[in-house]
This record gives structure tokens, C-alpha cells and sequence, in this order.
């Protein structure tokens, strides 16, 4: 089993982004690369379209509002992997108003290496973060 994990440091408090993040529906609001998401099955399942029209469908597996995170596995999905279950969490950064959003999957890869699909899971988490930054600090302005 591979694993991928990001993280960036933003300079907008923990609850402000974990109120744009935590919803399972809401990526289409800080991920330009998903601009579509319609849940399913009570809430609990989201199919996505990405901008080239691929469809990416995930299930909700944990969800906790007060640690400010959520689970979901990959149901369907144009990636070369299985057994795919992703965390995305925000932190306090101690000592700062800020907030620390991380984001980690475990995988296993169909067909490429582990590392191939690590550095395609790690630049996916690494350009969705750079875009939460953006969304984030641009309404802060």
C-alpha cells in the first residue's frame, strides 16, 4: 500500500476554513479543478466532474466536526489505483490565528509504481491545497 501527504499552512483562522472545507459538497467552492458535485445516497456519496468532463465518484467513510476532519474512499475514479481512502483535516497552528489543512490517502497502485502514484496523489493534494490558500486568502483581502 503507497500513501501521498500535503499540507499547507494558511494564514486564515481554523474554523473560517474548516467552514469553507468541511462540507462534503463543497469542493466546487475552493477546487477550480472540480467545478461539479452532486451528492447522492443521503449525502453520503459525491460524483464530481473534474474540468476535462471525467467523473470521479467517492463515499464519505468518517466525518468529525469537531476535529475538524472527514474521510472518504475512491468508488470510481480515472486514477491507476484501488483501495484508495483519503483524510482531509484542518489544525490550529499553536501560537498562530492560522490554520494547518492536511490532506493523506493510502492507495494501492494498478499498473504503476508505488512512487508513480504517490507523486500523482501528492500533486493532486499539493495543487488542491495552493487552491484552498488562494480561495482563502483572496476573500480574507
Amino acid at each position: 500500500m503507497a500513501t501521498a501527504t500535503e499540507f499547507i499552512d494558511i494564514p486564515v483562522t481554523p474554523a473560517r476554513t474548516w467552514q469553507l472545507i468541511g462540507g462534503f459538497d463543497s469542493l466546487p467552492d475552493w477546487l477550480p479543478y472540480i467545478p461539479s458535485s452532486e451528492l447522492s445516497e443521503g449525502g453520503r456519496v459525491r460524483t464530481l466532474k473534474n474540468e476535462e468532463g471525467g467523473v470521479i465518484v467517492e463515499r464519505l467513510e468518517a466525518f468529525d466536526n469537531g476535529a475538524r476532519s472527514y474521510s472518504y474512499s475512491i468508488l470510481q475514479a480515472p486514477f491507476p489505483i484501488t483501495d484508495y481512502l483519503s483524510t482531509i483535516t484542518v489544525h490550529e497552528v499553536p501560537g498562530e490565528d492560522g490554520a494547518r489543512v492536511q490532506w493523506s490517502g493510502t492507495f494501492t497502485p494498478v499498473g504503476v509504481s508505488d512512487e508513480e502514484a504517490t507523486t500523482l496523489f501528492r500533486g493532486i493534494y499539493r495543487d488542491g491545497l495552493a487552491a484552498l490558500h488562494q480561495t482563502l486568502t483572496t476573500a480574507a483581502a
